[in-house]
């Protein structure tokens, strides 16, 4: 893998990844969710919370595309959730990408006290 270095509009999209995934509650509707489809109703008794809680969560979900829904056919009040394979792909390589090894390099002195040592020992050629 080559070096990577990132622009603002790539932190800003990896910051808006990891703050849909960062809240506690979202977290464990997607651990629900990634088992299998599952309803609204069932995500909401599963974990405890609120209809409207998990509907606002599970909305947060859906919009940053994490997540698809689909309306039961025959009862409309009925709400299946699944994981958005490919979006969930992209986030996975995101952060693999990010946290790569390769892109951890050694400090370069560029400042403080010992830069002014380094400086005049090169200067020196005691390199």
């Amino acid at each position: 893998m080559e070096d990577k270095n990132y622009s603002e509009k790539d932190l800003s999209e990896l910051i808006k990844c990891l703050k849909v995934i960062g809240e506690p509650k979202r977290i464990m509707l997607l651990d629900k969710i990634i088992s299998g489809v599952q309803c609204n109703c069932e995500l909401g008794s599963s974990l405890q919370m609120a209809a409207n809680l998990t509907s606002h969560h599970l909305s947060i979900l859906k919009d940053s595309g994490l997540i698809n829904s689909e309306r039961d056919p025959v009862d409309g009040r009925w709400i299946y959730y699944s994981i958005n394979l490919e979006a969930m792909q992209d986030m996975k390589s995101a952060l693999n990408s990010f946290f790569d090894e390769k892109r951890i390099h050694p400090r370069r002195l560029s400042c403080g006290p010992q830069t002014e040592e380094k400086n005049i020992l090169d200067v020196l050629n005691f390199k």
